[in-house]
């Protein structure tokens, strides 16, 4: 959802920016400079910055939003090693790590 959100955000500014004629030549469209929209844009990432000062809840339920999706990624990457641990598992029990034989002799 933050990524669509962001998207929309960036290719609003991207068209703000791309000049073309909005109007059909008998009346002049209401147009907003680059510099106007980048301004507009920049106070409200500080606006946004300043969201908790002003509704402190927001921030709680944020919180408690991502405190949720950390448990669910740490259940869902729990799941895919035991997966994963399951699908490689060693059959036979042994371990090979790729050592050479020591050149040594036995004792006799």
């Amino acid at each position: 959802m933050g990524f669509l959100i962001k998207s929309a955000f960036w290719l609003s500014l991207v068209l703000l920016l791309i000049p073309f004629d909005a109007g059909d030549g008998t009346q002049k469209a209401d147009t907003v400079s680059p510099v106007t929209a980048l301004l507009a844009a920049r106070e409200a990432a500080s606006d946004i910055g300043n969201i908790c000062e002003r509704k402190p809840d927001v921030c709680v339920v944020g919180q408690e939003a991502l405190h949720t999706i950390g448990v669910r990624a740490r259940a869902g990457a729990k799941l895919a090693y035991e997966m994963l641990d399951k699908h490689f598992d060693d059959k036979d029990g042994s371990l090979t790590t790729g050592s050479i034989a020591s050149a040594e002799k036995p004792a006799e």
